[in-house]
């Protein structure tokens, strides 16, 4: 009967012990969810501030696919001309070494200036067979 009686006390105390522990369980928990204040506010300005950098991430990788696929477009229109400018370059020496002379010969730069030549238009010549 004494083991009994020790045995209900000692699970009294610990009924009252979880009660307690339950109790101030409750309260932090609905300090924490409050949206004015505490964590439950933080977690809320987290959660928008992850939602924006999502937006912006996305943005990011659309303009950096953009950018991608612009610089591969550009990167073998610059290996084309390369190529042809290797073309060029390798037929370059099939040229002799010779050096042009500075100053042309009179002859051929008399050959090259320009001749104006004004032609008679056919209301003239029709004025001077009359």
């Amino acid at each position: 009967m004494a083991v009994d009686f020790i045995a209900n006390i000692l699970m009294a105390g610990g009924t009252f012990g979880a009660a307690l522990y339950c109790y101030v369980l409750g309260q932090r928990l609905k300090r924490f969810s409050t949206l004015e204040g505490g964590m439950g506010g933080a977690i809320a300005v987290l959660s928008a501030q992850v939602d924006e950098m999502t937006r912006a991430l996305e943005k990011a990788r659309a303009a950096a696919t953009l950018s991608a696929s612009s610089l591969d477009g550009l990167t073998e229109r610059a290996e084309s001309v390369a190529a042809r400018l290797e073309l060029m370059l390798a037929s370059m020496h099939d040229i002799p070494a010779g050096t042009p002379d500075p100053r042309p010969d009179p002859e051929v730069e008399a050959e090259r200036r320009l001749r104006f030549v004004r032609r008679r238009s056919l209301r003239e010549s029709s004025e001077v067979d009359a």
